[in-house]
């Protein structure tokens, strides 16, 4: 089975982490996480990096950091991952669902504005499978009604918004580190932010809220969100190599492209001549075809896909939350597949993977 995704570990990854069991400093206090945290934040041109324990745990951290709770509104899109509206739930908020635009998936600037109200605290952009949201519009709107901006960039370590870095863009960003990312930990998250003081207290908020000066002294309610040692040991190593692995990213894109292009009932991953998609996962909408049948036959040619996520309205947590047909996020999750992305993936397996797509279609 070509696999759809799967973790590279050429790197200084079992130096660094035989060091750091051999020191003894395994757990949340040690060189690595201050090293990692420093070198993902230099990569995403941000100032300050904060390691949590998972993607989720970032977010959920970042909007407890700005205050988000209880009668607050979270703008988000429908079409992501469920973590992103489980996080906003967490704080006792409510997301509120927006489409997405058919051009990039994203979700749709035009849709954010008619959504906010009084009650709208934040607005959390997903760059989806590697492609970033268009900031500019987004960010102009909560400038006009003085909202936060919170980047769910999970999916797209080194994506760029004309020539800038998401995850900088926003007031904070959020990474995840699972182990099918661009890099890994196995899992683990990080925040990327520009601002000292929300370091301050979201490095606080990630240890119990305990305070500097009093030692067991809780100002707040916080949560155990470290980043260990270990899972910092392999991120660093990560880090090092990420440049290499988004240019394995792209050139795969580029092959498919160069092997897809042409062939009928496939629209190929959007790249908007402002952005630089990192290709998280290779993703494509099938036309005139039923999905499910198309990813089968896939599978039993031993290839592994992935359909799109679920568009989160749709969902059982959620599906009280809103009576709307959001119809672009639905009829993209219908269509969408992602296929086999490793960075360890071979030529001809490409040529393989798409010579099958092309005789399923025919």
């Amino acid at each position: 089975m070509i696999p759809i995704a799967e973790p590279k570990l050429n790197g200084n990854e079992l130096k660094y982490v035989t060091d750091c069991v051999s020191s003894g400093w395994i757990s949340s206090i040690g060189k690595y996480i201050k090293k990692f945290e420093e070198e993902f934040s230099k990569f995403t041109e941000t100032k300050y990096g904060i390691a949590t324990s998972s993607g989720t745990t970032a977010l959920h951290l970042a909007l407890a950091t700005f205050g988000i709770g209880k009668d607050d509104e979270v703008i988000i899109p429908t079409l992501s991952f469920i973590a992103t509206a489980n996080c906003v739930a967490y704080t006792g908020a409510k997301p509120v669902f927006v489409d997405s635009e058919p051009r990039t998936w994203n979700m749709d600037p035009e849709k954010v504005k008619e959504k906010i109200t009084e009650k709208t605290k934040a607005i959390v952009p997903v760059h989806l499978y590697g492609h970033p949201v268009d900031m500019d519009p987004i960010m102009d709107l909560a400038e006009d009604h003085s909202l936060v901006v919170i980047e769910d960039a999970a999916e797209a370590h080194g994506a760029e918004y004309r020539k800038r870095k998401v995850g900088g863009i926003g007031h904070v960003g959020c990474f995840s580190f699972y182990g099918n990312k661009i890099i890994t930990c196995g899992e683990g998250g990080m925040i990327t932010t520009n601002d000292e003081e929300i370091m301050n207290k979201a490095m606080m908020l990630r240890d119990h809220a305990m305070s500097k000066e009093k030692r067991y002294w809780h100002p707040y309610m916080g949560y155990n969100y470290r980043m260990t040692n270990m899972q910092a040991a392999v991120g660093l190593a990560q880090v090092e190599k990420i440049e290499e692995y988004i240019q394995i990213k792209r050139e795969n894109a580029k092959k498919y492209n160069e092997k897809l292009e042409g062939i009928s009932n496939i629209t190929l991953p959007p790249e908007m001549d402002w952005a630089k998609n990192v290709y998280w996962l290779y993703s494509i909408l099938v036309d005139n075809i039923q999905r499910d049948d198309f990813t089968f036959r896939l599978r039993e040619k031993e290839i592994d896909t992935r359909p799109f996520f679920y568009p989160m309205h749709t969902q059982p947590p959620y599906i009280d939350y809103s009576d709307e047909k959001l119809e672009v996020a639905e009829d993209i999750a219908k269509r969408g597949v992602s296929l086999p992305s490793a960075t360890s993936l071979k030529d001809h397996e490409i040529d393989y993977i798409c010579q099958i797509i092309a005789e399923t279609l025919s």
